[in-house]
């Protein structure tokens, strides 16, 4: 099945197109919304560029792990993601109250994912199957990698890799480690020998917490940060003096007898590149499947990204320990090309709600 309408959601999708077995099955906490801005869709068909069957497994049920054997073992891996925010943000108003809708949701229904959801389907995709590479994704992760403060249950929680026991987590955007992950795999390579990869952080076991790695950056360790908040602000000091992907070194913080070790970030995406990635096949809908609207779509259904990027560094934002500094920016060509074809779908309005990123006024200035 050649650029399929949608990827597979599915067996009975993936029987329909001949499949035996599936590559890689993606798994998010939100509705399946073929749009780039749905994070898992575009990581979906980057990698179906790259010739790999994909599927995906969008808001699966997590009592138990039933659901993470839908497609049968993937042959090189899952990749998890919470979805498009953070599973706590997205369930809990700043008054710890519970949300009444979800927005990435079908209908707008709240309930359809589990507190720290990234921690939890990592742990039902190793019931399912114990010895395949789980790659843990996603802004939850991002924002998590290291020993962190939690908001919701006032304390420092150690890294979510070692929560969730991956194999690897991908910081930032996504594009060039999950080709470089799957390209590996297929290759023969085993998951312990990716720890070169940039944009990726992986844990270390206590037999080689300690282990010699050139030019690596301590960070305090995890236990040091939770009980004293000038280690705490320290760390943060020395994660964000370490973002810059042209001069970054490796970081390295040490947690009750393990380690997390985090490669330098990915290199900015060139304007070839991110032109490349927003010409994939999109549908820009929600999934048949649905039968309510994903009010998530409906906001930015007749929008455009220009680019990525904020070089503001605000002590507010995930920005630049997400996305980065470096404006990366798509070319007008590519831009009026999805203009046109946005306006030229079906019942569309006429009109485009806007032109914009994170940081709209930044295009071209990377």
């Amino acid at each position: 099945m050649k650029n399929p309408l949608f990827l597979p959601v599915s067996a009975r999708e993936t029987a329909a197109a001949g499949w035996d077995a599936v590559d890689v099955v993606l798994v998010t906490g939100d509705a399946y919304v073929d749009h780039p801005s749905f994070a898992m869709a575009l990581l979906g068909r980057v990698l179906e560029a790259e010739g790999l069957r994909v599927a995906i497994l969008a808001q699966p049920r997590w009592d138990n792990c039933a659901d993470f054997r839908t497609f049968g073992r993937p042959r090189l891996f899952f990749g998890i993601s919470a979805g498009n925010m953070d599973s706590m943000i997205n369930k809990y108003t700043h008054n710890r109250k519970i949300r009444s809708s979800d927005d990435f949701s079908p209908g707008g229904r709240p309930g359809l994912r589990p507190d720290r959801a990234s921690v939890i389907y990592c742990q039902r995709a190793r019931e399912a199957y114990p010895d395949t590479p789980i790659v843990l994704g996603g802004i939850e992760a991002s924002m998590r990698r290291f020993a962190h403060y939690d908001y919701w249950s006032d304390k420092v929680r150690k890294s979510a890799l070692l929560d969730a026991k991956a194999d690897l987590l991908v910081y930032g955007m996504g594009e060039r480690q999950a080709r470089e992950i799957a390209a590996r795999l297929k290759a023969g390579e085993n998951i312990r020998q990716l720890r070169d990869i940039r944009g990726t952080a992986y844990p270390l076991g206590a037999s080689e917490a300690a282990a010699d790695i050139p030019e690596v950056v301590e960070l305090p360790s995890a236990g040091e940060v939770a009980g004293d908040r000038f280690k705490f602000s320290a760390a943060t000091r020395i994660i964000y003096d370490e973002s810059n992907p042209y001069n970054a070194r490796p970081l390295r913080q040490k947690s009750e007898g393990r380690a997390v070790v985090q490669n330098p970030p990915a290199l900015p995406l060139s304007t070839e590149e991110l032109d490349a990635v927003y010409g994939l096949p999109f549908t820009k809908l929600a999934h048949p499947s649905y039968k309510e609207p994903v009010p998530a779509l409906e906001m930015i259904k007749d929008s455009i990204v220009i680019h990525r990027g904020c070089f503001g560094g605000c002590a507010f934002c995930s920005l630049t320990l997400h996305q980065g500094r470096f404006i990366q920016s798509r070319s007008a060509r590519s831009v009026a090309g999805e203009a046109q074809k946005l306006l030229a779908t079906p019942r569309h309005p006429g009109n485009i709600s806007d032109l914009g990123a994170p940081s709209a006024n930044m295009y071209a200035m990377g």
